[in-house]
């Protein structure tokens, strides 16, 4: 069972969680506080799998526990949960789970706690989440992290300092550069086609030979298509045993 500590200092906001976390989940509340400090000394002392982290919180506030639980050697999951959208990059920098509105939506919170525990993990790891090993990274969309897996990318484009990441069901971003997010995916299957492209490979449907005995790639789904540039052609036969 994933043990979870609350960090909160609106009482009403406090029990309101706790209650959706009982009624939706086997996940054990192990103690709550409405003090940054408090909560970050509790963590010295005692392990858990799951911190609910609002952000406007008294003597250290919620994004700077964040970032010295981030320190740990075994991380917690950390879910913030906050009225304010602004915070949301920050988040995602320190490999938060989810980031929750307020008001919470009561669907939402039930997904996520479903996640939660289908992810059923321990603390020590929870740090690669953004790795390769993991299957998984972490998209933005209005505010939001998406814990996304990596077969759902379809391709990404560079746009000036975040790169635009599509799936079949949406677009969503990233706060890094496309080099740093191809550092982040598995290398058997996605492929730098273009200066401002990636692609999954398994997701390319036709190739379409283009002028300057180039391709443009049609992927499943998707309408807009991907182009390959005439420096990446040879590496891209040689992937696609052309």
């Amino acid at each position: 069972m994933l043990k979870a500590l609350i960090v909160e200092d609106e009482y009403l906001a406090r029990e309101e969680l706790e209650y959706l976390v009982k009624t939706y989940s086997d996940i054990n509340v192990v103690a709550s506080f409405e003090d940054g400090l408090e909560a970050f000394k509790y963590l010295q002392q005692h392990k858990v799998d799951v911190v609910f982290l609002d952000i406007n919180i008294p003597s250290i506030d919620g994004m700077l526990l964040a970032r010295n639980i981030h320190q740990f050697s075994e991380k917690p999951h950390i879910v913030f949960t906050t009225a304010y959208k602004e915070f949301a990059v920050d988040a995602f920098e320190l490999e938060a789970f989810d980031y929750l509105l307020k008001p919470l939506n009561e669907e939402r919170v039930q997904r996520l706690l479903s996640k939660l525990e289908a992810s059923a993990v321990t603390p020590e790891s929870v740090a690669p989440a953004e790795t390769k090993a993991a299957g998984s990274i972490n998209l933005m969309h209005d505010g939001r992290i998406r814990i996304t897996p990596v077969d759902e990318v379809c391709y990404a484009e560079a746009s000036e300092k975040i790169t635009e990441v599509y799936t079949q069901d949406g677009e969503y971003s990233v706060p890094y550069t496309i080099s740093e997010l191809m550092d982040k995916l598995p290398e058997e299957q996605f492929f730098r086609c273009h200066r401002s492209y990636c692609v999954n490979l398994k997701c390319i449907e036709e190739i379409i030979p283009w002028m300057n005995s180039t391709y443009m790639l049609k992927l499943v789904g998707l309408s807009e298509k991907v182009p390959v540039s005439r420096s990446n052609i040879k590496a891209f036969r040689e992937k696609m045993k052309l």
